[in-house]
């Protein structure tokens, strides 16, 4: 590739990031997470996991992106001190973003199928598991997704995906804002947010405690350079703990007003909030058929989750589309195209796997997407993690004080020296540990 591209401005880099962060995981993942694992119990250990796994995890991600000035593929690379082999774990950053979008394009198409339901009156007799048995919906949105991502990414960063993101993002943030309003209107408002703010000590254990740094993780999209890309792309006018901050907050933010929009309206109905994955189509679909004006009011709802996915499907395919140019030196449309062809092609197993190409990996009723998300969530997201901070806190890796010198330079809050500890051995350790009780209590089948 030629010269770097840059971000036009630090508000666009924020709502990239954030935007790329923001998605699926906060508004369609994160309540049926929440909602399976005991409402605020899960919410209070998933914020703790932000705070002490993610926020570090991210400072991380950021400073050596920007320091590498290179899409994750070579960050390590970059990096590495002569005749150490970290770049190798630049090859399973590839692997993690084409994993998740060989399910998360689809997951944005049922998205996109519910909305244009909505908008056109044509809500009234459909279901989801109806639409997943429907091999002609799934691949035809699937197709829209697809191309409509690199549609925008062909352009040039500033003049198409720094644009469009800053836009959509800030109409998903009024979105939410006002469906958050209208939800707490509802009979049910005070028991819902009892069960969605308010822990329930009895309900942690280890499975729960797995399940929130999990989704904290796929949450931020750190562990396979979702950020990464987006501080390769930044100068070092500020230092990367605020930044990170404000993407957290942003990305916190959504995922707690998604809550908000979701539970009241469960519990007003007498909907089962451990629905699982259908839990924002089906329930939601139910409500907004059974109130006035839910027509406008679901087309608006599905509305800003078409934004919130389709932000993240634009930030992860950026990531893949950088990857592949620095491997190829292709240019920006002729990557789009290829890129795109391949990850239609990969999807095609979730979009079909509930109807044609029937696959069940694990428990009975999974299928290609919980293979897929098990990839990305249990394995690329905690291991990628794991990665970058042995890799930045210790003196065989990237080393602690270059990590300190980069994520500080430029106006902003700093890592204090206080912090060494926590980012090189509690994180680590914690992230570990957690890791291997996941895959032991894993239901394998």
């Amino acid at each position: 590739m030629n010269k770097r591209e840059r971000l036009g401005s630090r508000l666009g880099f924020i709502m990239l990031s954030a935007g790329c962060a923001i998605g699926c995981g906060n508004v369609w993942k994160f309540p049926w997470m929440c909602g399976q694992n005991g409402g605020g119990s899960f919410m209070l250990l998933y914020i703790l996991c932000l705070l002490v796994l993610g926020l570090p995890a991210m400072i991380m991600e950021l400073a050596v992106g920007r320091a590498a000035q290179a899409s994750p593929i070579y960050m390590y690379q970059r990096l590495e001190k002569p005749g150490h082999k970290w770049g190798v774990f630049g090859v399973f950053s590839l692997i993690g973003n084409i994993a998740i979008m060989a399910f998360y394009t689809v997951v944005t198409g049922w998205i996109l199928y519910y909305f244009v339901k909505f908008l056109t009156g044509d809500n009234a007799d459909f279901g989801f598991a109806q639409m997943l048995a429907d091999p002609k919906v799934n691949v035809t949105y699937l197709f829209a997704v697809v191309v409509a991502a690199f549609v925008l990414l062909s352009f040039n960063l500033q003049g198409g995906l720094e644009r469009v993101t800053k836009y959509m993002m800030t109409a998903l943030l009024v979105l939410m804002l006002v469906l958050a309003i209208h939800s707490l209107t509802f009979a049910g408002a005070a028991e819902g947010l009892r069960f969605y703010l308010v822990p329930d000590f009895s309900k942690i254990n280890g499975s729960v405690i797995v399940a929130a740094m999990n989704q904290a993780f796929f949450s931020l999209s750190v562990g396979m350079g979702g950020m990464a890309i987006f501080g390769s792309y930044i100068g070092k006018e500020r230092s990367l703990m605020g930044e990170s901050l404000h993407i957290i907050a942003l990305d916190t933010f959504v995922a707690v007003l998604a809550g908000i929009i979701i539970f009241p309206a469960c519990f007003t109905y007498g909907l089962e909030v451990t629905a699982g994955p259908s839990l924002l189509f089906d329930t939601m679909a139910g409500v907004f058929n059974n109130m006035a004006g839910g027509r406008w009011w679901g087309a608006l709802f599905f509305l800003f989750m078409v934004f919130a996915a389709l932000s993240t499907v634009l930030g992860v395919c950026e990531n893949i589309l950088a990857m592949v140019r620095e491997l190829t030196g292709w240019t920006r449309p002729k990557g789009c195209v290829v890129c795109g062809a391949g990850i239609f092609l990969l999807a095609l197993t979730t979009a079909l796997g509930y109807s044609v190409l029937h696959f069940q990996p694990f428990a009975p009723g999974s299928a290609w997407l919980d293979f897929w998300d098990f990839i990305v969530s249990n394995n690329v997201l905690p291991l990628g993690t794991l990665v970058l901070a042995l890799f930045c806190c210790n003196r065989l890796g990237w080393g602690w004080e270059n990590f300190v010198n980069e994520a500080n330079t430029g106006k902003g809050l700093k890592v204090q020296p206080w912090m060494k500890p926590v980012f090189r051995y509690f994180v680590p350790c914690a992230i570990a540990f957690i890791y291997v009780y996941g895959m032991v209590t894993f239901h394998w089948r």
